[in-house]
C-alpha cells in the first residue's frame, strides 16, 4: 500500500469536494476542477477529509493509489491558492508580451514566436523579461511553462534563453587556446 495514499486529504472550510462514482469535483473560492479517477482506486469523503483505498491488489491499483491522492490534494490547493510558474528571459533584446490569448516572444529568431494560452491558464508579463503563468490546474500551468521554456532553453556558455526563475544554469568555460 502506498504510504502517500494512506494519508487523507484535508478539506478546508471554504472548499467542497463531491465524489460521484469515479468522478471527483472540487469547488473553492478560485474556481472548480473535476477529474475522473481510475476505477481501481476508491474514494470517500468523511467529515472534512477525503480518504483513498485500493479496490484490488493489482499493480495499477498500487500505482494509482498515491497518484490519485496527490492529484486530489493538488486540486484542493489549486482552488484555494492556485499555482504559479515564473519564467525569466535572459538575453540582449529578448522580451515577451501578452496579446489577447497569445504570448508573443521575441527571442532572437527572425520572427516572433506566438504561443496560444490554454484554457485555465492566465499569463502576464510584469516586466518584458519575465513571464508569470497562473492557474488552478498544476499540470496545465507546468505544461505551459515547459512549452514556453522549450522555445529557447538556456544555453550553458552565455546563459541566454528562457529559464524558470528558481532554475540554476551551470555555465561552461568556453574553449581556450593556449600553450
Amino acid at each position: 500500500m502506498s504510504r502517500l495514499g494512506k494519508k487523507p486529504v484535508q478539506i478546508p472550510s471554504e472548499v467542497t469536494v463531491a465524489v460521484a462514482g469515479d468522478k471527483v469535483s472540487v469547488k473553492g473560492p478560485k474556481g472548480e476542477i473535476s477529474w475522473d479517477c481510475h476505477p481501481s482506486v476508491g474514494m470517500a469523503v468523511v467529515e472534512n477529509q477525503v480518504t483513498f483505498t485500493q479496490r484490488s491488489d493489482e499493480r495499477i491499483a498500487r500505482t494509482m493509489h498515491g497518484t490519485a491522492r496527490q492529484l486530489v490534494h493538488n486540486m484542493v490547493v489549486g482552488v484555494t491558492e492556485g499555482f504559479t510558474k515564473t519564467l525569466d528571459i535572459v538575453g540582449v533584446g529578448y522580451n515577451a508580451k501578452v496579446q489577447g490569448k497569445k504570448l508573443v516572444l521575441s527571442i532572437g529568431f527572425c520572427h516572433p514566436v506566438e504561443i496560444q494560452l490554454p484554457d485555465g491558464v492566465e499569463c502576464e508579463c510584469p516586466e518584458p523579461t519575465r513571464v508569470v503563468a497562473r492557474g488552478l490546474d498544476k499540470q496545465k500551468v507546468g505544461q505551459f511553462a515547459a512549452v514556453v521554456r522549450a522555445v529557447r532553453p538556456p544555453e550553458p556558455y552565455k546563459g541566454k534563453g528562457i529559464r524558470y526563475s528558481d532554475e540554476v544554469v551551470r555555465r561552461k568555460q568556453a574553449k581556450s587556446f593556449g600553450s
